[in-house]
């Protein structure tokens, strides 16, 4: 029963890193199309990054897949991260 709830659990953290992949791909201007992929990545990283964030500041992070307070704090990670790689990939361009 137990091997259910953990495959259950990775696909909450794969369908929550699709949803906040996309939604802050729409929301940081001129983000590189990654695909479904791609915003899983992002999504699932970002939620670390917010979590990082949101602990640094005394809050909770991501705590479940029903909390808004969980979402919220995936997206902004999520735009974080996608903010640092668009400033890292432009100062890469230019020579």
């Amino acid at each position: 029963m137990a091997e259910r709830e953990a495959g259950m659990d990775i696909l909450s953290w794969i369908v929550f890193g699709f949803i906040v992949g996309a939604i802050a791909k729409w929301i940081v201007p001129g983000a590189v199309p990654l695909g479904c992929l791609g915003d899983i990545v992002i999504g699932v990283v970002g939620a670390f990054i917010g979590g990082w964030i949101f602990r640094l500041f005394g809050h909770e992070g991501v705590t479940g897949f029903w909390n808004w307070h969980s979402w919220l704090c995936a997206i902004i990670g999520a735009v974080v991260l996608l903010w640092a790689a668009r400033i890292l990939a432009g100062r890469r361009h230019v020579t």
